[in-house]
């Protein structure tokens, strides 16, 4: 079975939507990857994470903001015959978002980010502290291009 290739925005922002977590690949200086799982939120066709204000993916991220990020779920083992170890496969959803992070400052749209972030997690609304949204980083990532595939589906 062939995977078949996902360019439906609904379909996609779907199965975005239904991921806990996501990984951001990126490049740091001395040309080698790096990927680090996150939780985010999505809205607005962009993706809105957090972290501390200082790191390493902080400095790989001001120095090269191009990163891709992947989402997957739906996994289901599938295979032909039991006895035949090359007859086993997973069923899977999966997208690729590439795009370049932008940083937030302005205190009002980093409450927003938040906002977007605990929507993925939770039904409730928030409130924040000043000092909480001062020393939280947080960045989104404006979206260049989506693809996605799916298999066994």
């Amino acid at each position: 079975m062939k995977s078949r290739i996902l360019d439906f925005k609904p379909e996609l922002e779907k199965i975005i939507q239904n991921c806990e977590i996501c990984h951001i690949a990126m490049v740091d200086q001395n040309n080698m990857p790096y990927v680090l799982p996150f939780n985010f939120g999505y809205g607005n066709d962009e993706i809105f994470l957090h972290s501390a204000q200082q790191g390493k993916k902080i400095d790989i991220l001001k120095n090269n903001p191009q990163v891709c990020v992947a989402f997957s779920g739906d996994y289901e083992l599938r295979y032909r015959d039991v006895e035949v170890a090359c007859s086993y496969s997973w069923k899977y959803r999966s997208v690729l978002v590439y795009g370049k992070v932008e940083f937030i400052t302005d205190m009002d749209q980093k409450v927003d980010a938040l906002n977007f972030i605990m929507k993925n997690y939770s039904d409730r609304s928030f409130k924040y502290n000043d000092p909480a949204v001062k020393d939280v980083n947080c960045y989104k990532v404006v979206i260049d291009k989506m693809e996605g595939r799916a298999y066994g589906y």
